[in-house]
């Protein structure tokens, strides 16, 4: 059993209390505190039908899709019974409801065929911090207290596995258009360019329509390399083949840019853009996906592995039934992240028939995140410049709403200082001499 223990026990111990906080101050959802885990394999041996339940929930979750999850019912005596005669795996879930001396006696019997690799997370129904300590001092990872909730799991598996120390795995971005021409790249390209912006981050954007992107075009690029050449060997895909892939923007954007070529065919695995992405996931914080509008298993991945999806429609009803669609689909294999951001764009054209945003969140049961009104001038002569929004026209609607979308995918509050007027000082002097 290896030794990891994230923090000293309180005196009013409680070891599910933790919480992660970002930097501005904003708190992270309990779904977003669990990072994506590596390729290993999980046993648990529980007691309870309700921890059964949770690891069963867990192992069914995105962020444990490469995993590899095993339940069986019989607690520590199955457990030891068990690696008798098996070798065990990369970490161990043990539910125990036996007294502290019996546990303490059953781990020790355990740690006898278990190999040094092996984390082992207690799942126990005690608020005991001399237990606690006694299972630190004996190699356990963490120890939990009963009842714990998918949650609580996932957390604090990630936390096992995702290096405080090191940089975090970068979060997935996903942008889809619910019909072809809504505008989902380009609100892709103006939310990455300005999370750039505002927070100063590295953020790559990964354009997979390798056929017709516009990823290029929208930065003013024209790379000779891409995600293409990634795509073809992924396996071979690392850091210093992906330095040279990638195309800087910016000082902290960079694009994967498409090779928009037909005369070529691409055969596209879920499993190597799976693995492309998770490369680029690895050496930035923010990766920005451009899906295209088109429907095959590697999308469907993509879409559903995500951390965050933003749907982009526009007001009619087509877009409302494809957008209804997505959505179904993402909450059925989703259960435990929160909905999609719903985008309008191009909202309120004259003398265009429209279905409201109420009407949109009222049929799709999700708040509009933003809605970006037509602007064909703005949006027009930002596209044949190779500029984004607010770098063409700051002044217009369009670039706060961009950022708005940006500070909620990113889980940052932006402080918005008030401007004074310039007579402030003057009038605050009137009104002492009243």
């Amino acid at each position: 059993m290896s030794k990891q223990m994230r923090g000293s026990a309180p005196e009013a111990f409680d070891p599910q209390t933790s919480q992660s906080h970002e930097a501005s101050g904003a708190e992270l959802a309990p779904s977003d505190r669990a990072r994506p885990l590596p390729r290993i394999s999980i046993q648990a041996f529980c007691e309870t039908p309700g921890v059964a339940e949770a690891v069963q929930m867990a192992s069914e979750d995105r962020r444990l899709s490469k995993t590899h999850v095993t339940i069986q019912m019989g607690g520590a005596g199955a457990a030891v019974a068990h690696y008798q005669e098996s070798p065990t795996p990369n970490l161990i879930v043990l539910e125990s409801h036996l007294s502290r001396g019996e546990l303490i006696a059953e781990l020790d019997e355990l740690s006898q065929s278990c190999d040094p690799g092996t984390k082992v997370v207690i799942i126990g129904k005690a608020n005991d911090v001399v237990l606690y300590r006694d299972l630190m001092k004996r190699g356990i990872s963490e120890y939990l207290v009963a009842p714990v909730s998918t949650f609580d799991l996932m957390e604090c598996l990630s936390g096992l596995y995702n290096n405080p120390e090191t940089d975090p795995v970068g979060q997935v971005l996903a942008f889809v258009g619910a019909k072809g021409g809504v505008g989902s790249s380009t609100i892709c390209h103006n939310v990455a360019w300005t999370l750039s912006e505002a927070l100063s981050t590295d953020i790559v954007i990964a354009d997979m329509d390798l056929a017709f992107g516009t990823t290029g075009l929208d930065f003013n690029q024209d790379p000779v390399q891409g995600i293409a050449d990634a795509l073809q060997n992924p396996d071979r895909l690392d850091e210093v083949l992906l330095d040279r892939l990638l195309t800087t923007c910016s000082k902290h954007l960079s694009i994967f840019a498409a090779p928009v070529v037909l005369d070529r065919d691409y055969d596209m695995s879920p499993e190597g853009c799976e693995t492309v992405i998770d490369v680029v996931r690895q050496n930035v914080p923010f990766v920005a996906v451009d899906l295209p509008h088109t429907w095959a298993p590697w999308t469907k991945r993509l879409l559903t592995q995500a951390d965050e999806i933003v749907i982009t429609a526009i007001p009619d009803l087509a877009n409302l039934r494809n957008a209804k669609n997505i959505i179904d689909l993402v909450r059925t294999t989703r259960k435990n992240d929160s909905p999609p951001h719903l985008v309008l764009n191009m909202a309120n054209m004259q003398k265009r028939p429209e279905i409201t945003a109420k009407e949109f969140e009222a049929a799709l049961d999700v708040k509009t995140l933003a809605v970006i009104d037509f602007d064909c001038e703005n949006f027009g002569q930002a596209a044949n410049n190779g500029q984004m929004i607010e770098e063409y026209n700051a002044k217009s609607k369009a670039p706060q709403a961009f950022r708005d979308i940006a500070m909620t995918l990113a889980h940052r509050r932006e402080i918005k200082v008030e401007k004074k007027s310039p007579l402030a000082p003057f009038l605050e002097k009137l009104k002492l001499m009243r």
